[in-house]
């Protein structure tokens, strides 16, 4: 039942990216997206988990031209939220937006991600997905535990097999998503780890395209500097903050 995905959290919707200059970043150890898109190419985005993160950032992919599918445990609040989007807003099961997305965004408790997993297997094989999902003991348990200790980038890649996953959005809250998007001047930067040269290009675009600055940090390895209590975490910062951020990490 899609309904595992989100049995472990209090409130539904309180915790609901060329390839050679990207990997010249991974090599540097870090690379922002200055320029501007110029130009949206209009994509299938499926969201998992159309809480406050996920619903913020599918609202602004629908302002910038894609078409986007929201899914969680409420298949009517989903319906109610597309609807009040408009044009090109979606409402399904989890399963029909894994399988909608040319590009997914998961936000979910950390804890759903090894059913989610399982569940949707193959639909989520060889796809950019985008986790947003945050290791929290206190409401996932030991295995938020085991995933600091893994590696939040490492252990999601475990979790979503064959998923060409990138760690985005996890660091800054969605009230600041909402605020601090399209702002004028030096814009809030967004973080990006993954391993995966072309699915960070994607990540990257949609970034920009959603309001940000993209900044690639480096690979999956790397996601343990954006988890909750680092420096990096919880603040709304421009590039050239986050690496000073980063830079201060232990």
């Amino acid at each position: 039942m899609m309904n595992r995905y989100y049995s472990v959290k209090s409130s539904r919707r309180g915790f609901l990216l060329s390839a050679g200059a990207i990997l010249a970043g991974l090599a540097l150890g870090g690379m922002t997206g200055s320029l501007r898109a110029a130009e949206t190419v209009p994509q299938k985005i499926g969201i998992i988990g159309s809480g406050r993160i996920g619903g913020t950032l599918g609202g602004l992919w629908l302002k910038a031209g894609h078409e986007v599918m929201f899914s969680s445990l409420d298949l009517e609040y989903d319906k109610a939220l597309a609807a009040r989007l408009g044009a090109g807003a979606h409402a399904g099961t989890p399963s029909e937006a894994a399988a909608f997305g040319e590009v997914l965004l998961i936000s979910v408790p950390y804890a759903a991600l090894p059913q989610l997993g399982r569940d949707l297997g193959d639909s989520i094989k060889g796809k950019v997905v985008l986790d947003t999902c945050n290791p929290i003991p206190a409401r996932d348990g030991e295995m938020a535990n085991e995933a600091r200790a893994t590696g939040t980038g490492v252990m999601s890649a475990r979790l979503l097999p064959g998923a060409r996953l990138v760690r985005a959005f996890n660091s800054v809250g969605y009230a600041k998503l909402q605020s601090e998007a399209h702002r004028t001047g030096e814009r809030v930067a967004i973080p990006l780890v993954g391993d995966d040269a072309q699915a960070l290009s994607t990540a990257q675009r949609l970034v920009q395209e959603a309001g940000f600055d993209a900044v690639v940090v480096g690979p999956l390895a790397r996601a343990g500097e954006l988890d909750p209590g680092t420096p990096a975490f919880g603040k709304a910062l421009t590039a050239v903050e986050l690496r000073r951020a980063l830079t201060a990490a232990p």
